[in-house]
């Protein structure tokens, strides 16, 4: 049985390794430099979590199943003008509707 998720699926972001060197980085490097430099510890973001990895797990995900579905033609052209992980949107939208249905 798989585990269910503990994040919503809207904070899964994927990209590919061209748009990925596209961007820019914020990190101010030369400012962590200097402060490296000079022995100060970069300040902690109060508003991210402190993450307790002693009880991490790893979970393996069921890979996804090919299928051949029928879909009208504007629906698929909404998903696919959305930008890349066209796919990957419509089963997440199949999985919050499954999940709806369920707890019903």
């Amino acid at each position: 049985m798989t585990k269910s998720r503990e994040y919503p699926v809207t904070t899964i972001k994927r990209y590919t390794i061209d748009q990925i060197r596209q961007m820019k980085s914020r990190t101010d490097w030369e400012a962590l430099r200097r402060d490296e430099a000079l022995g100060i510890e970069p300040e902690r973001d109060e508003d991210e979590p402190e993450w307790d990895w002693t009880r991490a797990e790893l979970v393996t995900p069921e890979p996804k199943k090919a299928i051949s579905l029928r879909i009208d033609p504007d629906v698929l052209e909404f998903f696919k003008s959305q930008g890349p992980g066209y796919q990957t949107r419509m089963n997440a939208v199949l999985r919050a509707w499954m999940e709806a249905q369920l707890k019903r």
